[in-house]
Formats: structure tokens, C-alpha cells, sequence
């Protein structure tokens, strides 16, 4: 099989992190989520909790201690993105792999072999989710859906030129409350068989 790269993107709550961890052991190719947050904050010799505050967020209370007038804040962000930049694209020359989230359907767009995925469900479907498998109440799930799509959409806003909408650089989009988290990785790891076996 030709090596390839897996980007997801997905809403809050449409079960697309775990879709991709069940996809990475139909492939039997590494995933990768956690690992760029950790190997960021190696690389840049901060705490992984600053990384992990600062990736999607657009205000930081890291920021506001160490910046207080705000001086710095765009700079070490994108020290941050220009870091996780180089990481995934290592990530991707090593060998085929799943990667969650970051922007990496943008940064991988020149590799040869890559299927961008965009999960999605119905607010529902989501708030369903939240309740029943990440253990939320169900305000805190509303909030968390409103406002980690924001957060995300301003990301990737603030580091991909021209980016208007969750639609951009992605090759397909899929409705995760149809097929389960199952069926939708399974459905995904015939779509790379058949493009790359």
C-alpha cells in the first residue's frame, strides 16, 4: 500500500476524535492528536498545559500573566502554529498516519496521498454525545459545542489564507450520526483500500 495521510476536522461533540482512533486501528497506522501537543511543547520548552491553552484559543490566561498589556500574544502563537506546522509534516513524511484537527488538511495540501475529513452531526446528535459519552451535563455540552466551533473556526481563520468555512480544503464530509463511530471508520477505511491498496 502507497503511504498516505489521513486529516480529520470535526464538530465538538460528533464523535470525530474517537472516529479516528477507531480508523488508525482498522489501518493499523498511528494516530495523532496528543502527540503533537507534547512534541510542540518539547520542541518549544514550555508546559504542555500552555500549549494546549493556547492551540485553539483565541484569549489565554497565560497571555494575561506573562503579557499583561498584551505584548507577545500573536508572537508566540505563532511560534506555536509554525511549530505544530513542522511536526505534522514530520508526522506525515515518516510514514501513513491519522491526524486530529490543527490545520493539517491545510498544511498537508502538497502531499500526494491525502483524504481531508470533515465530521460532522446534528446539534442533537451531538448534545446526545456530550451527555452520554463524554459525561457532560447538558448546558455545559450547549456551551461547549457553541464555543469550541468558534474557537476552532477562529483558528483556523487566524492561519490558513482566504479560509471561509469548515468546507474549505476538505475532500469529503460526513454525517457521523448516520454510521456510528464504527461504520463511519469503516466506511472511511475502505475510501483509503480502495484509493491506495
Amino acid at each position: 500500500m502507497e503511504q498516505y495521510v489521513i486529516t480529520i476536522s470535526r464538530q465538538f461533540g460528533s464523535m470525530g476524535r474517537s472516529i479516528a482512533r477507531e480508523l488508525s486501528e482498522i489501518l493499523g497506522i498511528e494516530f495523532l492528536d496528543r502527540d503533537i501537543v507534547e512534541a510542540t511543547a518539547k520542541r518549544m520548552g514550555l508546559p504542555v498545559s500552555v500549549i494546549s491553552d493556547e492551540e485553539e484559543s483565541m484569549k489565554s490566561t497565560f497571555f494575561r500573566r506573562q503579557y499583561p498589556l498584551g505584548m507577545g500574544m500573536s508572537s508566540l502563537k505563532d511560534e506555536i502554529f509554525l511549530t505544530q506546522k513542522n511536526i505534522i509534516r514530520d508526522f506525515a513524511a515518516k510514514g501513513s498516519c491519522i491526524i486530529v484537527g490543527r490545520c493539517a488538511d491545510y498544511i498537508l495540501e502538497d502531499i500526494p496521498n491525502h483524504l481531508n475529513v470533515y465530521v460532522y452531526a446534528p446539534d442533537e446528535a451531538r448534545l446526545k454525545n456530550c451527555v452520554e459519552n463524554l459525561q457532560m451535563d447538558p448546558q455545559t455540552a450547549k456551551k461547549m459545542m457553541r464555543d469550541v466551533d468558534a474557537a476552532r473556526n477562529r483558528y483556523h481563520k487566524a492561519y490558513i489564507p482566504g479560509w471561509q468555512s469548515v468546507f474549505d480544503h476538505k475532500d469529503l464530509m460526513i454525517d457521523s450520526s448516520r454510521f456510528g463511530i464504527d461504520g463511519t471508520a469503516k466506511i472511511l477505511a475502505d475510501i483509503v483500500k480502495n484509493q491506495w491498496n
